[in-house]
């Protein structure tokens, strides 16, 4: 048998497996926990987690003065440093001498967590990585620029080091890990967003192990920011008192373990604690304050209660994010008492672990939420180091001294962060096996599409020129790009812009036009209980950029406040927030070329399972000079001045995408029209050690099979195929090969490859193509589609979608080319 052949049967049979068992395996996922079976974590408390909670149930401070850092020149001398050598046993691709800190704390992290699992009791293609960061591969980011301004060649392998995507890529492929991989930038609530994350995709029976977490790695570049915000304290942070003087930056990685309760009780998995429930909600108020009254925060954590079945009388302690900031520590305050309500607040101790290892940022909530699982364990609640003197604005019980008995089944662990960003995890006690209610779930309908594209401001501009092959290309910085021609007065004044870059401009633009699309009108209170998830491949370059070329040159003093909240990769998703007035739930991802597909994955799994009735997905990347000279650097962007630039490399766009989605139920309460509806989705790695994908498409091929799996459809039952292809020719050939067996012997349908022509939008392609499907599926009465999406680095998302009017969902797996045609209003 070829290795083609292999791949196929194997494949085959995975689906039919899937097809077998996840009716059964969804109802068990519905009435069963996720539980944390291993954890692992660096920090400054020590190279474990064990040395993680019995440092902070000791109440151990490991904030201390810096020693890999130069301080001068900043408030502080002080930051709660990993000293343990960072030394994984596991590799990952980058230049020679050069070490990515923050995937290296990962790896350390991963490798204690995983230990705790028999090897081969997962397949590796039904076990996932989430990784939450906030600064991601800074420190290969700011070797690059250092080389730019220097005159010397970056070497390219940075490039690949950069992105969130490119940590939970790497860790991926380190552990052969080849279920869903996603990463996850909702800056410091990132990790506790990850294990949210991973919880989803396990109780959709999507996954049977996912490895969530967090990781961030200390950089001059992050410490000049917090020194421009005035942000840190000269002295170890004391959260919550009343001499508190800022923040303490940490660093390290956390992270969990996941399987599904009634899996780990079948192969005899102990589990430490487990995730009932969590919940999002967006402040839409300041780029980097909290909203002082808590009330967004409040919303994630009442969110939290109601998905996770838990009351506030049960909540026997709350993991605070307690920062020690003089409005963040109040704001949370409140927060508090909202959500669990004046009595049960004041008498559920609260505590703050960043008071022991400072703030990790992305991965802080998952250090906590590892500290929380320990606490219900052994019913021990940590202290609040540093806690003397009471504050009037914080009234609650902090825990001061030395730890307390708990006697309780079930606590919170809180995240929030710039750009109001909030995140809340319920945890419960494995031994008591609670059960989180099984989700009111419905169908998920899109209402609603905006989009800016070189090509043209609306779907019908862009497909026009799709079909006529005419796109404005230059080449620019000596790379093929296409620029959108974008006038952002409509939509913002010059105050208002003045300082947002181009990627929240964009995304403000795209979404405010999908919302009237949607006939939700921005502001008003039907917009508030909206929220926004929000994509991008690239992330903030420019603004990154424009706040570490002054630090490379002149040092912290250079560090500019305006620019500094800019880098974090969910800024414009709080910009698109405040703007807008949209507070529900809000997430940010970047998972590279696969983000479009992945964030509407996302956003429909959190429509579906309830979290609310209406999300706006955005998804948007914008070019930069480095951008380009990157991309040109691996080997992937075209050079070529000519009209045909057939030379096997893509031409790079930029632009955003954004799509109003809604529980269908919803949708018709409000009489919206529906364009069509998300069926499914699936995911996979293919993760490759050399972070490529795999030249035979078997990773793109899984993720196919799933996503019919998921949406109930067979191979014949599907109309067309929008293709990830966008002229590399390496990639293109390997998922023409995975279209091929995924059809086999039957016909294979329209295919569609528009990023040939429109060229290459990064992580805007796969909403893009969903854009163009609507538009070409308005009229209704064609079979359901595939979308397709891939990373560089080898991950993969299907989306399969109904394209046109309201119509009924067939539920069966079997052939649907009968299923008549759509009925409804069309557009």
């Amino acid at each position: 048998m070829t290795d083609t052949d292999t791949a196929t049967a194997t494949a085959t049979a995975t689906a039919t497996t899937r097809t077998t068992t996840d009716t059964t395996t969804s109802e068990t996922a519905s009435a069963s926990g996720v539980t944390v079976v291993g954890t692992g974590a660096i920090s400054a408390l020590g190279p474990t987690a064990r040395h993680l909670w019995e440092g902070a149930r000791r109440g151990q401070v490991g904030i201390g003065p810096v020693q890999a850092l130069s301080m001068d020149g900043l408030d502080t001398k002080v930051g709660g440093e990993v000293t343990d050598p960072v030394e994984p046993r596991r590799g990952y691709l980058a230049p020679e001498g050069f070490r990515e800190r923050a995937i290296e704390l990962a790896l350390v992290a991963a490798d204690e967590a995983l230990a705790t699992l028999p090897e081969g009791l997962v397949a590796a293609e039904r076990f996932g990585v989430v990784l939450g960061t906030c600064n991601a591969g800074l420190l290969s980011g700011r070797e690059w620029l250092r080389a730019v301004r220097d005159g010397e060649t970056p070497d390219p392998r940075l490039a690949l080091l950069v992105t969130p995507q490119a940590l939970a890529e790497s860790v991926g492929a380190a552990f052969g890990l080849r279920g869903p991989v996603l990463a996850v930038n909702t800056a410091c609530a990132s990790g506790a967003n990850a294990i949210g994350l991973a919880a989803d995709l396990l109780r959709a029976g999507r996954a049977d192990a996912v490895l969530a977490g967090g990781s961030d790695a200390f950089s001059d570049v992050c410490f000049a920011g917090f020194h421009a915000l005035q942000s840190l304290s000269p002295e170890p942070a004391a959260p919550y008192d009343a001499g508190r003087q800022g923040l303490s930056l940490g660093e390290g990685s956390g992270m969990v373990l996941l399987v599904r309760s009634d899996f780990a009780r079948e192969h005899g998995l102990t589990g430490l604690a487990d995730v009932a429930g969590y919940g999002l909600s967006a402040d839409g108020f300041h780029s980097t304050a909290p909203q002082p009254e808590g009330k967004g925060a409040a919303r994630a954590i009442t969110s939290a209660l109601r998905l996770s079945g838990v009351t506030p009388e049960e909540i026997g302690y709350v993991n605070g994010h307690g920062t020690g900031t003089p409005k963040n520590d109040p704001a949370e305050t409140n927060a508090i008492r909202l959500a669990l309500g004046e009595a049960e607040a004041a008498r559920t101790p609260v505590s703050s672990t960043k008071s022991m290892i400072g703030h990790m940022l992305g991965a802080a909530g998952a250090a906590e939420a590892i500290v929380t699982a320990h606490a219900l364990n052994e019913q021990l609640a940590p202290p609040t180091a540093g806690y003397t003197t009471p504050d009037p604005e914080c009234p609650l019980d902090y825990i001061p001294g030395a730890a307390r008995p708990l006697d309780s089944g079930a606590a919170l662990s809180n995240n929030f962060a710039f750009g109001g960003a909030n995140a809340s995890l319920v945890l419960t006690r494995s031994a008591d096996a609670h059960r989180p209610p099984a989700p009111d779930t419905d169908r998920v309908v899109i209402t609603g599409i905006g989009l800016l594209s070189p090509a043209g401001g609306s779907a019908a501009e862009v497909w026009s020129a799709y079909t006529r092959g005419q796109v404005p290309v230059t080449v620019a910085d000596g790379v093929r790009r296409s620029a959108v021609d974008f006038d952002p007065e409509p939509y913002l004044t010059k105050r208002q812009r003045r300082r947002m870059d181009r990627l929240a401009q964009f995304g403000i633009a795209a979404t405010s036009k999908a919302l009237a699309d949607a006939g939700v009108e921005p502001g008003s209170p039907e917009a508030e209980a909206i929220g926004i998830v929000f994509g991008t491949g690239t992330g903030p370059m420019e603004a990154m950029q424009k706040f570490t070329d002054p630090l490379l040159a002149e040092g912290p003093a250079a560090a500019d406040p305006s620019v500094f909240p800019n880098t974090v990769y969910n800024q414009a998703a709080g910009q698109i927030a405040i703007h807008l007035g949209l507070r529900g739930p809000t997430s940010t991802l970047s998972v590279g070329h696969a983000t479009g597909a992945a964030t509407l994955a996302y956003t429909a799994d959190l429509l579906a399972a309830g979290h609310a009735d209406a999300l706006v997905c955005t998804v948007t990347d914008t070019l930069t000079e480095q951008v380009g000279r990157a991309y040109a650097a691996v080997g992937a962007a075209s050079t070529r001045a000519d009209d045909e630039p057939a030379d096997g490399k893509f031409t790079l766009a930029e632009g955003s995408v954004a799509v109003v989605l809604e529980r269908r139920s919803a949708a018709i309460a409000r009489g919206a029209t529906i364009l069509g509806e998300i069926l499914g989705h699936g995911m996979a790695s293919d993760a490759s050690r050399a972070r490529r994908w795999d030249a035979r498409g078997r990773g793109l091929e899984r993720a196919m099979r799933a996503a019919l799996d998921d949406a109930g459809l067979a191979p014949t039952g599907v109309g067309a195929v929008w293709l990830a292809a966008a002229g590399l020719s390496t990639a293109d050939a390997a998922e023409n090969l995975a279209v091929s067996r995924l059809f086999g012997p039957h016909p294979v349908p329209a295919l569609h490859a528009p990023k040939t022509v429109l060229g290459e939008p990064m992580g805007v392609g796969g909403a893009l193509t969903l854009a163009l499907a609507l538009h070409q599926g308005r009229f209704g009465g064609g079979l359901p589609v595939l979308l397709n999406s891939s990373s560089l680095g080898g991950s993969h998302v299907s989306v399969a979608v109904r394209c046109g009017a309201d119509s009924p969902r067939t539920t069966t797996t079997h052939d649907v080319s009968d299923v008549s045609d759509v009925s409804g209003e069309n557009r």
